[in-house]
């Protein structure tokens, strides 16, 4: 089967409780992997924030490159 480099564009709103908006985008930036919260409990009391919310608003595939090869 043929395998294909596919770019993808994926934008996201996030929720974030924290003390700035400054520290709402770092928290955002660092700890949103996909549509999860990679943040731990450790990082959520040490750094005082909470993510709330996660919602994929945009899933595009921009570009699509021929076969790649395999190799075994």
């Amino acid at each position: 089967m043929p395998a294909y480099i596919v770019s993808l564009s994926r934008s996201y709103l996030v929720t974030v409780e924290a003390e700035t908006k400054e520290m709402a985008a770092h928290v955002a930036e660092f700890f949103v992997g996909g549509e999860a919260d990679l943040s731990t409990e450790s990082d959520r009391k040490a750094i005082r924030f909470q993510i709330t919310e996660i919602e994929m608003t945009v899933n595009d595939a921009i570009e699509v490159n021929g076969v790649v090869e395999k190799v075994r």
